[in-house]
């Protein structure tokens, strides 16, 4: 097997998503770019989209990774618009889409629509989230986005399903398709409930971290695994299973969080630029298999899909918004500060992507009576067209439409007075606790340990409100800046000495590795500033 395709292909996509970061074009914008451009350059390897890699192998992590960072709390808070987006729209525009397929090009059979409908129906995880991270979105619409976007590959899949049953010659019913929806909804999430308190359980159990560590890349593939082996929903075992470890992560020790957070945020930047890049790569090999259908005709009907996609997502999420909000009172007390702003911004948000294209290239080539599925390479095509469409269109226009709009973003001088507040309190507790330890003759400490620890529990109480204080008039460094800042200088000079020492071989390699690993925890530990 050649890996150098597969090497050059994460190498130029981890380079393209880093250079972004200093573009104003969101990384999976400027991927999508430059793999369509690469597609027809001569000599690039053609990479095909396998639908069972896809699925499997890179959907399950990439769900993982997003519902570790998603709030339980939040998510269960807004419960109602998360299953409106994520249930109800999907299966709205699977069927309004098909609808629309079936009477704007001719000689398609409605399952083959419905088919169509079904594949580009979801909008996508990993753009929705990045995106939504680079403009930053008032919290509450992020994370309707986010659960939106963790449920509706389940119910797209299984949708997709049902019409491919009928469009094959396998019979399906309306009963049936409930049936199947059904059985993989409550079976995705029965598998994710029986699965997360043991796996939690082997995570607070497990002594090394290393280990810790590869239980939890191997949790992802388990759960879908598991799932899909029953017939029920693989994303939804994942989600289950994420929602709930996320929820307990604090029950870890510290050094399988450190470890665990450095993995997962590189496995999710290795597997988020590959996808994008694929999905660029692909147009070569979509544009040569149209078959009987001219350049021409498919470029038509691709321009009546996308703009019915967009439509059809205003058309739903207004109502969605307006008719409970009308309807209870409940709600409206709830959400007053609802305005047509938020749903604007939610139908704006609905681009697809990977799984979109991964679900259509996984279409047969031929029925159970051995014909040709109905314009497969058409559905391939306006797949293609309308995932690329979204992400193009909508995904340049949404940071100056949420500007225009004058949303109200994140409030970061509240968000570091609850932090302080949350802080302060904690630290009061700790120290307390420490007081009382102190009164036991079995914790007697010399008074300068005792000492340092009240500075350590009286420094972390003051770096938060320090933040809210003047900055330094010559640098412009609030004092908790400078104090990271000297910090990390005084480790840094720590560690130039025993390099040194490890070089003049008054200590050894082993040695040194050790005293360089402490320096590194009590850097991250201490001092550590989340990047984003």
């Amino acid at each position: 097997m050649d890996v150098l395709p597969l090497v050059g292909l994460i190498a130029v996509s981890a380079a393209v998503a880093g250079a972004a970061r200093r573009t104003p074009v969101p990384a999976p914008l400027l991927l999508v770019a430059i793999g369509l451009a690469a597609s027809y350059v001569p000599g690039v390897p053609e990479y095909a989209l396998d639908p069972h890699i896809v699925l499997p192998l890179i959907l399950p992590p990439l769900l993982h990774t997003a519902a570790l960072e998603s709030s339980y709390l939040d998510l269960r808070a807004n419960i109602r618009p998360v299953a409106l987006l994520s249930v109800g729209y999907v299966l709205f525009a699977t069927v309004a889409v098909g609808w629309l397929a079936y009477e704007l090009i001719p000689d398609l059979p409605l399952t083959a629509a419905l088919v169509l409908g079904a594949v580009i129906a979801p909008p996508d995880a990993v753009a929705a989230t990045a995106i939504a991270r680079r403009v930053g979105l008032p919290s509450r619409i992020t994370t309707i986005l986010q659960g939106e976007s963790l449920v509706n590959d389940a119910t797209a899949i299984t949708a997709y399903k049902v019409a491919l049953a009928a469009a094959v010659g396998e019979g399906a019913s309306w009963a049936g398709g409930i049936k199947e929806f059904l059985v993989a909804a409550v079976g995705g999430v029965g598998v994710g409930l029986l699965l997360m308190v043991p796996l939690h359980w082997l995570r607070t159990h497990l002594k090394e971290a290393v280990l810790q560590n590869t239980l939890s890349l191997l949790i992802p593939f388990v759960a879908y695994a598991a799932a899909e082996q029953v017939g029920a929903s693989g994303v939804l075992a994942v989600v289950t299973v994420a929602l709930y470890l996320g929820h307990r992560s604090w029950q870890v020790d510290f050094e399988t969080r450190l470890q665990e957070a450095a993995v997962w945020k590189v496995v999710a930047f290795i597997l988020e630029s590959a996808v994008f890049a694929l999905i660029g790569l692909q147009l070569r090999v979509v544009v040569e298999d149209l078959g009987e259908y001219s350049v021409g005709q498919a470029v038509w009907y691709a321009v009546g899909v996308f703009f019915f996609v967009v439509v059809i997502r205003f058309v739903w999420s207004y109502p969605a918004t307006y008719l409970p909000w009308c309807l209870s009172t409940r709600i409206r007390e709830r959400e007053s500060d609802t305005d047509w702003k938020r749903p604007l911004i939610v139908s704006w948000a609905g681009m697809r992507g990977v799984v979109s294209l991964a679900i259509a290239f996984s279409i047969p080539l031929v029925t159970d009576d051995g014909s040709p599925f109905p314009a497969r390479n058409l559905v391939l095509f306006l797949t293609f067209t309308t995932v690329i469409g979204t992400l193009v269109v909508q995904g340049l226009t949404l940071p100056p439409l949420i500007k225009l709009l004058k949303l109200p973003g994140r409030d970061v001088q509240a968000e570091t007075l609850a932090e302080a507040q949350a802080q302060n309190a904690a630290s009061t507790a700790a120290e307390e606790r420490v007081d009382e330890l102190m009164r036991d003759q079995r914790n007697c400490l010399p008074q300068p340990l005792q000492d340092r620890l009240h500075t350590v529990l009286e420094r972390r109480r003051n770096s938060v409100w320090e933040r809210l204080g003047q900055p330094n008039p010559v640098t412009g460094e609030s004092a908790d800046d400078t104090y990271r800042r000297l910090a990390r200088e005084a480790i840094a000079a720590e560690r130039e000495v025993f390099v040194q020492m490890r070089d003049e071989r008054r200590i050894d390699d082993e040695m040194m590795r050790t005293l360089l690993r402490k320096l590194d925890l009590e850097e991250a530990a201490a001092y550590r500033e989340v990047d984003d």
